[in-house]
C-alpha cells in the first residue's frame, strides 16, 4: 500500500504521460500537414511510448491498492514554428517529465517506500535515453540548415522508427 501522497503524485505523473501522447499526436499532425512522413512517424511512435508509460503507471497504482484518479488534460499546442522548434520543446518537455520523475523518487525515499523507489527506476532509464535522442536529433537538424536533401534522409531515417517491445 502507498500512502495518499504517493498515490496522487503518481496520479499527476499518469496524467503528464497522457498529456506528452497528446502532445506527440499534435507534433505528428503538423508534419503531416507538410508531408514529412517520417517526422510524423516519429512523433506517432513518441506518442505511443508516451501512452504505454501511463499504462505502466496505471497498473502499478492499482497493484500497491492506490486509486486512479482521471484528471482534465490541457490541450497541446498545435501550431510551431518550425521542425527545430518542436525538436526544442520535445527536449524541454522531456526534461519537464525528468524533473517530475525525480520528484516522485524523492519522495518515495523520504517515506521509505521502495517497492514505489524500484518501479521509478525504469523511468529514470527511460528518461535518460529519451533526452539523449531527443538531444542528438536536434543537433542533426542544426547541422542540416537549410539542406533540403538532408533533410530528406533524416525524414527517410525516421519513417524507420517503430515502437520497442520494451516500451
Amino acid at each position: 500500500m502507498i500512502s495518499e501522497k504517493m498515490s496522487q503524485m503518481l496520479n499527476e505523473q499518469y496524467n503528464k504521460e497522457v498529456y506528452s501522447a497528446n502532445l506527440y499526436l499534435s507534433m505528428c499532425s503538423y508534419f503531416l500537414d507538410r508531408d514529412l512522413d517520417g517526422f510524423a512517424n516519429y512523433f506517432k511512435v513518441q506518442s505511443q511510448e508516451e501512452l504505454l508509460h501511463a499504462e505502466k503507471q496505471f497498473d502499478y497504482i492499482h497493484e500497491v491498492d492506490g486509486k486512479i484518479t482521471m484528471m482534465a488534460i490541457d490541450a497541446p499546442p498545435v501550431e510551431f514554428d518550425s521542425i527545430e522548434d518542436c525538436f526544442e520543446q520535445t527536449l524541454a518537455h522531456e526534461k519537464l517529465v525528468t524533473k517530475s520523475i525525480y520528484g516522485l523518487v524523492k519522495q518515495a525515499l523520504e517515506e521509505g517506500d521502495f517497492a514505489t523507489h524500484t518501479f521509478l527506476q525504469w523511468f529514470i532509464t527511460e528518461q535518460v535515453e529519451e533526452e539523449a535522442s531527443v538531444k542528438a536529433l536536434l543537433m542533426k537538424l542544426r547541422m542540416i540548415g537549410d539542406n533540403s536533401s538532408a533533410l530528406y534522409l533524416l525524414n527517410d531515417e525516421l519513417l524507420k522508427r517503430q515502437l520497442a517491445p520494451e516500451a
